[in-house]
């Protein structure tokens, strides 16, 4: 394990090379398969975690892709609320993507199983500006003499959905 100390000029050094190095250094480091650890430099705290989340928000430019109403609403979250967020979504949404990526199968999986809201609201919560939005009432079940919605008509509901959160999300950027 490589160790890397921080100093508070936010200058990393890397001990086994006995030289300072730039975040870039560092991650071209970290993608050729090295483990690192990084400590501050005066107090000995390890700093590993916020050193790769600069390097992912900072070096990789991650941080332009994230909506700033997204970003507000993080920062209002109470930490427990967050790191539920992060450790069920955010988890959950790389591993659908690195199988997808190697051609996978998917195993079903609701990463908001458990959440106290109804994912509606966890997710206006998030994305709105304002208050967040109730959740949208459960449907009525069909009378026994009802016909049940056609396919077509189904289909027909979840193209307005999906219409109404396209123009949704294109009001936050």
């Amino acid at each position: 394990m490589l160790l890397i100390k921080k100093y508070g000029n936010r200058r990393l050094y890397d001990t086994e090379a006995s030289r300072y190095i730039t975040l870039e250094e560092l991650a071209r480091q970290i993608r050729d398969g090295i483990d690192v650890q990084v400590i501050d430099a005066k107090t000995g705290h390890d700093l590993t975690q916020s050193t790769l989340a600069q390097i992912i928000l900072e070096g990789r430019g991650a941080a332009k892709l994230l909506p700033v109403p997204l970003l507000a609403q993080l920062i209002r979250m109470r930490d427990d609320a967050l790191a539920d967020f992060f450790g069920r979504y955010v988890t959950w949404a790389l591993e659908v993507y690195l199988r997808l990526r190697s051609g996978g199968r998917l195993l079903p999986f609701d990463p908001f199983v458990g959440l106290s809201l109804a994912p509606p609201v966890l997710l206006s919560r998030l994305f709105s500006r304002g208050e967040p939005s109730p959740p949208p009432a459960p449907a009525a079940d069909p009378s026994p003499d009802e016909e049940p919605p056609s396919t077509e008509a189904e289909l027909a509901q979840l193209r307005r959905e999906l219409e109404d959160l396209k123009r949704t999300v294109a009001g936050l950027t």
